[in-house]
């Protein structure tokens, strides 16, 4: 798969930067890898210490002020997909992989809360749908992209580009809502996935945000569809969890199996068939 290109945006932070080109013509550091001044403006890419490490390449809360290779609030932005929160992004795939055996084999309703948790959403199942309710998030077969989206591109709506899903779409109010403000800039949201099985994926995500999905929820096709894996946006495995009041106390069993179903065929459905083998 190929890695998330980003930029640094903005032009004080080149200004800053240039104070010290000598240096950040090719400056390498654990945090944001290999800044580089061109015509073009600045751009950051991987270092080797962030290809071998989950510590995402953005984080310079340790430089110091004015310290040589380092700038401060850099912005990263996600070429391919811009519309991406990128360090809410990493935020999210961090609290993930924090959830333990105990947090992902529980009942449902606890495991899903854990889910939101992780993905920046408060547990909102009495909201007005549309107004931050999160009660369906990762409960039926389409719901299940945990999508982390810029500001700017929260009130984006479908023109019809993504098919099956109605347009307009609006829901950059229940976004601003849901979304716990301690992952970073942007907004979370729970997604639909349809579509997702496009190469590339054509869902609400990709298209209508215009972002990557920091993960999303696949139902693993055994028997009783009553386990999952939780996989990146190149179809990664991130976690998995098999609950412990299912199948009786899961989504019903039509919404799992067409779940796996929308994914069949793509990347997103590897790790799930793996898993069922």
């Amino acid at each position: 798969s190929q890695p998330m290109r980003f930029h640094l945006l903005s032009t004080a932070v080149a200004a800053s930067c240039a104070r010290h080109a000598n240096a950040l013509l090719s400056t390498r550091s654990a945090f944001i890898g290999t800044v580089v001044l061109s015509s073009s403006g600045v751009r950051v890419g991987a270092s080797q210490d962030e290809k071998n490490s989950s510590t995402p390449c953005f984080n310079n809360s340790h430089s110091k002020a004015g310290e040589e290779g380092f700038c401060d609030n850099l912005k990263m932005v996600d070429e391919e997909y811009p519309g991406t929160a990128v360090e809410r992004l990493h935020a999210v795939r961090e609290r993930v992989k924090s959830l333990t055996k105990a947090d992902l084999n529980g009942k449902w309703e606890e495991v899903r809360r854990k889910l939101l948790w992780a993905g920046g959403l408060r547990d909102l199942p009495n909201a007005v749908p549309g107004q931050g309710y999160t009660g369906h998030s990762f409960n039926d077969y389409n719901h299940v992209d945990l999508t982390t989206m810029n500001d700017q591109v929260s009130n984006n709506e479908n023109d019809g580009q993504v098919k099956g899903i109605a347009i307009g779409n609006r829901l950059g109010s229940g976004i601003r809502i849901a979304s716990l403000p301690e992952l970073g800039p942007g907004g979370s949201w729970s997604t639909c996935a349809i579509n997702c099985n496009k190469d590339p994926p054509q869902d609400v995500a990709h298209i209508q945000f215009r972002s990557r999905v920091a993960f999303k929820l696949v139902w693993v096709p055994n028997e009783q569809f009553d386990s999952f894996v939780i996989v990146d946006d190149e179809g990664g495995l991130l976690a998995m969890g098999q609950p412990s009041d299912g199948p009786g106390g899961l989504p019903l069993l039509r919404e799992r199996m067409l779940n796996f179903r929308i994914m069949q065929g793509s990347k997103y459905a590897v790790e799930a068939e793996k898993a069922a083998s």
